[in-house]
């Protein structure tokens, strides 16, 4: 029978559906057709796949070749499907046997020689299968990243010719190594001690970190708002096992090199005020993840936030809610996740010194108000904690000394977020509104100062459970069972710049 049938892995987001690709054989001229939704560069694979068998030695068929993409209405793209193609040509013509690649799934692409080059999205083709009870043979390029995954029984290829020994039993493919016993090293960052003064601005760091809330930092030109956000990553707890695999696997559908010895760090992106809406959320005509989606479960820092357009910032809405995004085109749609941490940055004025004790700036009232409606009410809203952060004396940048380090403010973050994973099995700001009245109750006279403060600030009802986030998270850091009034009083105040 000159019937093949070998499986491989699509690309669709981060997921990665079973793709058959069948190869049949027949009389006629010689030539190859490859049908099932293939895109261009898996049309050119039939071109790849001759010159890469006729360069191992092997046997090419002189017959009319038939490769069919199941299922058909699966969009494919890229290289991945040269080795099965090649695979599937050769177990037709009965180059190698057939029962060999039952149970056994194959990614890569080809080189003219016969060579194997990586691809992109090898892990979430490698959970799929390893779910599947499937081996996999992989590029030796994409080794590192196929090793993450515990359990998976993946093997690594030079070149066609050592998949084909291997199948046919006269060699046996290296394992790809485990990588189970290296740890990411916590807080590898910069330190939170090199920040000089600034208690208001840790503190709401502290805050941040521990309830995964977002953060706003409104202060003049070098008080230290940049150096703030790069070390909250450093004081947040590290991934866990199957938090660092979603990130690993965004990373490597976007085509990023991983890690492996700091795999399970938080992320932190600090993209250019001139990104466009598509880098920030993603897009493409072969949909590509963004910056939130490479910021999963990290820190997306948005410096001079005032200065994004405007409609690359409302784009962070709906994410910022949901934790994913969805872009769609004509032909295809792709779901990506994006629970990100937003920090941003920005100036008080146009000029930077709005409120400094210099007095130098003379921006008037409409130009600051004009300045600081580049944002809109909707995305203030999803903002949890907005500080100023004013200039630093000069004692304080004289002594040399800083506060804690982040080792210390990491302990205390890690024990509230424990708290948080027990009662709800996840952070304060991922609560909805029914977990918000079961877990941060208030007593009449809180539930008063409450009603005064949404009053009086103008509050929308997103704004008011979202204070109740907060309290609920400064009662996690203090070890409180309950909400205090100091707890639901230093929630208020982190909601005054911009309601």
């Amino acid at each position: 029978m000159s019937l093949a049938v070998v499986y491989s892995r699509a690309q669709i987001g981060i997921a990665a559906p079973l793709v058959s690709c069948e190869v049949h054989l027949s009389g006629g001229l010689p030539g190859t057709s490859i049908v099932g939704l293939p895109e261009t560069t898996v049309k050119e694979a039939r071109d790849r796949v001759r010159a890469a068998i006729l360069n191992a030695q092997l046997e090419y068929p002189q017959r009319r070749v038939t490769v069919n993409l199941a299922p058909a209405d699966l969009p494919k793209d890229g290289g991945r499907f040269d080795l099965p193609i090649a695979l599937g040509v050769l177990a037709a013509n009965g180059g190698i046997p057939r029962g060999a690649l039952d149970d056994c799934e194959f990614i890569g692409e080809l080189a003219l020689s016969g060579e194997l080059r990586a691809v992109h999205g090898v892990l979430p083709a490698v959970l799929q299968a390893t779910r599947h009870g499937h081996r996999v043979i992989v590029p030796r390029d994409n080794a590192h990243e196929a090793a993450l995954v515990e359990g998976a029984d993946v093997r690594v290829a030079r070149s066609l010719l050592d998949v084909c020994a291997h199948l046919s039993g006269r060699i046996d493919l290296p394992r790809a190594g485990s990588t189970g016993a290296i740890e990411s090293v916590a807080g590898a960052g910069p330190c939170l001690s090199d920040v000089r003064g600034q208690p208001l601005a840790r503190r709401a760091l502290e805050v941040a970190a521990a309830g995964a809330h977002n953060l706003l930092l409104v202060g003049p030109p070098g008080t230290g708002k940049t150096m703030l956000a790069s070390r909250l990553p450093g004081i947040l707890p590290p991934l866990d096992e199957q938090e660092a695999l979603e990130l690993a696997a965004v990373r490597s559908v976007a085509g990023h090199d991983t890690d492996v010895a700091n795999w399970k760090q938080r992320a932190f992106r600090a993209p250019h005020h001139t990104a466009s809406a598509a880098a920030l959320v993603g897009g493409g005509t072969v949909p590509r993840p963004g910056e939130i989606s490479l910021a999963h479960h990290g820190v997306l820092f948005l410096d001079e936030i005032v200065e994004f357009d405007r409609h690359v910032l409302e784009v962070l809405r709906e994410p910022l809610e949901s934790g994913r995004i969805s872009i769609s085109r004509a032909a295809r749609q792709a779901e990506f996740p994006a629970r990100f941490q937003l920090v941003a940055a920005m100036n008080p004025c146009p000029c930077g010194y709005a409120g400094d004790a210099s007095g130098r700036c003379r921006c008037t009232p409409d130009a600051i108000a004009r300045y600081r409606a580049r944002l809109s009410g909707p995305l203030l809203d999803r903002i949890d904690l907005k500080i100023e952060v004013p200039r630093v004396a000069l004692a304080d940048l004289r002594d040399g000394v800083g506060g804690e380090g982040s080792a210390a403010v990491r302990a205390r973050v890690a024990a509230a977020r424990e708290r948080q994973l027990e009662r709800a099995g996840k952070p304060n700001a991922c609560l909805g509104n029914r977990e918000v009245e079961r877990d941060c109750t208030l007593d009449a006279s809180l539930h008063a100062l409450l009603d005064r403060a949404v009053e009086r600030l103008g509050l929308s009802a997103r704004a008011y459970h979202r204070v109740l986030r907060v309290a609920r998270t400064l009662a996690d850091l203090a070890g409180s069972a309950r909400i205090d009034a100091p707890h639901l009083a230093e929630a208020i105040q982190y909601r005054r710049f911009g309601g």
